[in-house]
């Protein structure tokens, strides 16, 4: 059958990013009542008064969703509000671009306090409001959740966690009446390019990403808006992650062998940089 959000309690995390943002509007649009849960609390006022204008039921919380005490308060104060939770997407989430040699083991932990323990912390704060409406979680993950990443081994390990967690997790719910997916957008033109982190945790300022096409946040909303109506446990959007997935599965080699010259050619343009830098500098 398919899910009907009019009247839901939606509560997205990382609420102010590019695709978090969007799903706000989507199930907004929905007829949802919305939950915007982020650190940026001048960004879920300007978010929330937009919303509003449209009729919408929202409710905005300050949390850090690394600290489990202020998730669980964080889901009590959504009780309290609306009566319970039907629909949790643990969007939140941080990146980096480094080599594993290169990566602080500070860096490591970071992201696993945010992409793994986070939705781990949301989730159980939430579930016993899930069993109890019959409701939903929505997990976000990547390519890297189910591939190898070049350069974002930290990243990627995250979202392999999450992946065991949540499908192990469909498991343990089915007899509860929760629903559990998981959705693999591919590049998307969000904000986490500009605050994605090097090896030793400062901020880098990223391009687009120039392999395949670069979704808009609407449009991967749209489609994991689209997956959840329809149960689906796994969402993969683009057509790149779709291919990645296959190669992934069925080549595994040759996957690795693909990612293996890339890398290769990575490092090649690298060099001629620096050789290019090196002669201006000598000029």
């Amino acid at each position: 059958m398919k899910n009907d959000f009019k009247h839901k309690v939606v509560v997205v995390t990382g609420a102010t990013g590019g695709i978090g943002r969007a799903l706000s509007w989507r199930f907004a649009t929905a007829g949802a009542r919305i939950v915007l849960i982020d650190l940026d609390m001048e960004q879920m006022s300007a978010l929330q008064n937009q919303v509003e204008r449209s009729g919408t039921e929202v409710l905005s919380i300050e949390c850090d969703i690394t600290d489990y005490e202020r998730c669980q308060a964080a889901m009590q104060q959504v009780v309290d509000r609306f009566g319970g939770i039907d629909v949790l997407i643990n969007n939140a989430g941080i990146s980096h671009q480094s080599q594993f040699s290169e990566t602080d083991m500070a860096v490591f932990r970071q992201i696993m306090e945010v992409n793994y323990f986070g939705a781990i912390h949301c989730t159980k704060a939430a579930l016993d409001s899930l069993v109890q409406r019959h409701g939903m979680i929505i997990s976000l993950s990547s390519t890297g959740g189910f591939a190898p990443m070049l350069g974002r081994v930290a990243y990627s390990a995250s979202k392999h966690a999450l992946h065991g967690l949540f499908e192990s997790l469909r498991v343990e719910l089915k007899d509860k009446g929760v629903q559990v997916m998981i959705a693999c957008p591919g590049a998307t033109a969000t904000d986490m390019r500009k605050t994605t982190m090097d090896g030793a945790g400062n901020v880098l300022e990223l391009p687009a990403d120039a392999a395949g096409s670069v979704a808009s946040p609407p449009d991967v909303a749209e489609a994991i808006f689209r997956g959840a109506v329809n149960n689906r446990r796994i969402l993969i959007h683009s057509k790149m992650s779709k291919k990645n997935w296959f190669y992934w599965k069925f080549f595994p080699a040759l996957f690795e062998y693909k990612l293996y010259k890339q890398q290769q050619a990575d490092f090649a343009r690298h060099l001629d940089s620096v050789t290019v830098d090196q002669e201006v500098s000598h000029g």
